[in-house]
């Protein structure tokens, strides 16, 4: 199961077991009031306390393994991602020193009276219209001076595009450390538990 499959349905899971177990907190608070103003009320009502008692622990210990699990998961999605998107920005400022030198080169090529693809031209001068015309001048003045000039390749041809990894597509489809804790329906929970109490009841 992939990190993301994982935090989808652990969340779901969590979801359902907050709200019961807010249901369950406020049915609490609705019969301690009961106990409180009915006469005998801890005896009148032990049974219904300790059997929601019993199943309000059941959903609360279930949704904190779940809680933990997500957690876990969470902090290596976190991992996953950072380590891509810190890769990313190295690559991304060793990349900005290799466009430079290769815009450098460009202008120094132009000055010196060759001839560079167009393409080469034009990324020059995106970069610095103004180093573009000083470097386009000095080309003219050196054409006419020298008869024979170099023709030069692209100095950007042979870079292979790069397909941009997403870091949070790689961290989402990475491998899930563990697998998680069974997936019980809070239903299921709250019937077991009832079951249990009503089992050593019968004992």
């Amino acid at each position: 199961m992939t990190v993301g499959e994982a935090r989808q349905a652990y969340s779901m899971q969590l979801k359902s077991y907050n709200i019961q177990k807010c249901k369950l907190a406020q049915q609490k608070s609705d019969l301690d009031m009961k106990i409180k103003t009915t006469e005998n009320g801890s005896v009148v009502f032990a049974n219904e306390a300790a059997a929601l008692e019993l199943t309000y622990n059941a959903v609360a210990e279930k949704q904190n393994e779940y809680q933990n699990y997500m957690d876990q998961l969470m902090e290596q999605w976190d991992t996953k991602f950072n380590e891509i998107a810190t890769q990313q920005k190295v690559e991304a400022e060793k990349e900005g020193f290799e466009d430079l030198a290769r815009i450098m080169t460009v202008a120094r090529r132009l000055m010196h009276g060759d001839i560079v693809p167009q393409s080469d031209e034009k990324k020059l001068m995106e970069y610095d219209s103004d180093l573009y015309q000083m470097a386009k001048n000095a080309q003219m003045m050196a054409q006419i001076r020298e008869k024979d000039r170099k023709k030069h390749e692209s100095l950007w041809e042979d870079e292979e595009k790069k397909e941009q990894v997403d870091a949070m597509e790689e961290a989402e489809g990475q491998e899930a450390f563990a697998a998680g804790p069974e997936i019980v329906a809070v239903e299921d929970t709250m019937a077991a538990a009832v079951a249990s109490m009503e089992g050593t009841a019968t004992e």
